[in-house]
C-alpha cells in the first residue's frame, strides 16, 4: 500500500538522509569516546605516578612548612613556611582531583617512583629530597636557631628533589595540565631556593 502523504519518489532520498544521520551520530559518539579516553590516564602512566608521588612529597613539605609557621621565632621563617605549606597543600588538591577525574585511586599498584625509572631513579626507592623519619623527629623537637637552620637545610634539599621530579614529568608527559603544574612547581620552588639559601646564610649555616 502506498502512503498518499509521501510521494513514492521521495522515499529513497528520505531513507538516505536517515542513514546519513545515523552514521553521523555513530561517528560523533566514536569521536567523543576517543576524546574522553584521551583525557584520562591509566594506573601505570607517568601522569598518575607523578600525581601520586608528588602528592606524598608535597605532604612532607606541608608538615615542615606548618612547623616553621607555628614554631619559629623568626618572622621571615614563619612567613616562608606558611607560604610553602599553603602553596603545596593547594597543589596536592589539584593532583588528587586529577586522580579522581581519571577514575584512579590515590595509591596504585605501581612501585613508588616507577614513573621516573628511566630518568635514572630507582623504582621503589626513596623520593628525591625527602627527609628521613629521624630528621623529621629532630625538626619537631628543635627550637630557636637550631630549628630555623634544620628547617632551611631540610626544605632546601626537599625543594631540589621536587624540582627534579617536576623536570622528569616535563620530560615525559604531553598532558597540558600536568605540564602546567609541573612548570609552576619548578619555577616556584626555584624562587624559594633563594629565600632558603639566604636563611641559612643569615643563620651562619650551610646546606646539607
Amino acid at each position: 500500500m502506498v502512503d498518499d502523504d509521501v510521494p513514492s519518489n521521495s522515499r529513497p532520498r528520505h531513507l538516505v538522509l536517515i542513514a546519513l544521520a545515523v552514521l553521523l551520530a555513530v561517528l560523533a559518539g566514536g569521536v567523543g569516546g576517543w576524546l574522553l579516553a584521551q583525557d584520562g590516564h591509566d594506573d601505570a602512566s607517568v601522569e598518575a605516578g607523578f600525581a601520586r608521588d608528588m602528592s606524598s612529597h608535597h605532604a612532607q613539605a606541608v608538615e615542615m612548612g606548618m612547623l616553621a609557621h607555628s614554631r619559629s621565632d623568626d618572622p621571615d621563617v614563619r612567613t616562608l613556611g606558611g607560604d610553602i605549606a599553603l602553596t603545596q597543600h593547594g597543589q596536592i588538591g589539584i593532583m588528587q582531583t586529577w586522580l579522581r577525574d581519571w577514575d584512579l585511586l590515590p595509591t596504585g599498584e605501581q612501585p613508588r617512583m616507577a614513573w621516573m625509572n628511566h630518568e635514572g631513579h630507582a623504582a621503589d626507592g626513596p623520593m628525591p629530597g625527602m627527609a628521613s623519619q629521624e630528621e623529621m623527629t629532630r625538626l619537631r623537637a628543635a627550637s630557636g636557631r637550631d630549628f630555623d637552620v634544620l628547617f632551611g637545610q631540610l626544605m632546601l634539599r626537599h625543594h631540589l628533589g621536587g624540582i627534579a621530579m617536576a623536570e622528569a614529568a616535563l620530560a615525559q608527559s604531553d598532558d597540558e595540565d600536568v605540564r602546567w603544574l609541573a612548570e609552576s612547581m619548578k619555577s616556584g620552588q626555584q624562587s624559594e631556593l633563594g629565600a632558603l639559601t639566604q636563611l641559612l646564610d643569615r643563620k651562619g649555616a650551610k646546606p646539607l
